[in-house]
């Protein structure tokens, strides 16, 4: 079966995945529509398709079977609605909707008319993520304890009257953006659920601008810090994910993590699993341990540890191979399920309500400042 797309938005982001989403060979696209018709004319003409004059129009087009939608988050919930109502499959980026109650409607539509629905929160196709998902499995560093992420982005891109600071459009940070990283967190941890958070005004400006924001989310075993700050310039834009357990503390960083350092102390007989978990890493031993020494304490748990390692993967890994890695990922998973639907998938329509639900409560918790 061959999927033909539909781009409704046609930004910068839109074609860098799109160029992802055309290395597989099930994809093509059929046509775009943007509201600014530069853009879609420059979209057009690098990858040859038909212009739109409307999200209608395109709908109406029987050649069209797939719509991506890359789109202000106002927009949507009616624009994914409307393309399920005409029969059409739907790959809609982040966030699902402004409303998680709008999120559950068009999951439940998608349903009754037996229609993909999915929303691109593609860092669960991350192989650093698996990894990571799989050491915490494992228990390999013992009971995880607590969690954080820290987003010290740019604002360099977003002068004032960019749409992300309005909120009735973007919804706000935690929205707009966190939910990528609630989804992380809920994949690795279970379900969780906002116990407090705080939104930051920026000050010395006429608009009401929340450029800082900072929740905190428990979860089975411990508590999860989010913190997202778009007030940095370029050359200073990072990220790091930190998850400490009972034995060590595993750090991945850039906000699609493309590298990992880990700390831990580890039993003789485990130094082989990390390698084979993790081939190819460089992996240090820091302090080695004998006889009494190797009884340590902590939790209230007593164990035997042979060495403290540092452990460092994906040092050599480039950020936009990886990003384009992970959206194929998702491309190929999504249409595999189309063509067969046993066809257990990463991420599903669930996942789009779930990472919205807890934005959603980090927004209306949020004690506001400034």
């Amino acid at each position: 079966m061959n999927f033909r797309l539909g781009i409704v938005g046609a930004g910068s982001f839109s074609m860098f995945s799109v160029e992802a989403f055309l290395q597989n060979d099930q994809i093509s696209v059929e046509g775009v529509f943007d509201i600014d018709t530069g853009k879609a004319g420059a979209f057009a003409s690098k990858y040859p398709a038909r212009i739109y004059g409307s999200i209608d129009e395109m709908l109406d087009d029987d050649n069209v079977n797939l719509i991506y939608i890359s789109t202000p988050p106002n927009l949507h919930y009616e624009q994914c609605k409307s393309a399920l109502l005409a029969g059409k499959h739907v790959i809609c980026e982040k966030p699902a909707a402004l409303d998680p109650a709008h999120a559950e409607d068009l999951y439940e539509l998608a349903a009754r008319k037996e229609l993909l629905y999915v929303v691109n929160l593609m860092q669960r196709y991350n192989p650093l993520y698996q990894k990571v998902a799989k050491l915490i499995e494992s228990r390999l560093l013992g009971e995880f304890l607590h969690g954080y992420f820290e987003n010290y982005a740019s604002d360099e891109a977003l002068k004032p009257g960019h749409w992300m600071w309005n909120q009735e459009i973007s919804g706000g940070i935690f929205i707009e953006h966190a939910v990528h990283f609630f989804d992380m967190f809920e994949g690795w941890l279970g379900k969780g659920t906002i116990i407090s958070s705080k939104k930051i005004k920026r000050p010395g400006v006429d608009l009401t601008i929340f450029s800082r924001v900072q929740s905190v989310g428990l979860y089975a075993g411990g508590i999860v810090n989010l913190y997202h700050g778009f007030d940095q310039p370029g050359k200073m834009d990072r990220q790091e994910l930190r998850l400490l357990f009972e034995r060590g503390e595993v750090t991945l960083h850039e906000w699609v993590p493309v590298r990992m350092d880990v700390k831990g102390l580890i039993t003789n007989k485990e130094e082989q699993m990390w390698q084979d978990l993790f081939p190819g890493a460089v992996i240090e031993e820091l302090e080695k341990f004998d006889g009494e020494d190797r009884i340590f304490r902590g939790n209230f748990k007593e164990y035997f540890i042979d060495k403290m390692i540092r452990l460092e993967y994906g040092k050599d890994a480039r950020k936009e191979d990886i990003y384009k890695f992970i959206l194929r990922e998702m491309m190929a998973d999504q249409v595999k399920w189309i063509q067969d639907r046993s066809h257990k998938r990463v991420i599903t329509g669930l996942n789009g309500i779930n990472s919205l639900q807890m934005a959603w409560e980090a927004e209306k918790k949020a004690v506001i400042t400034g």
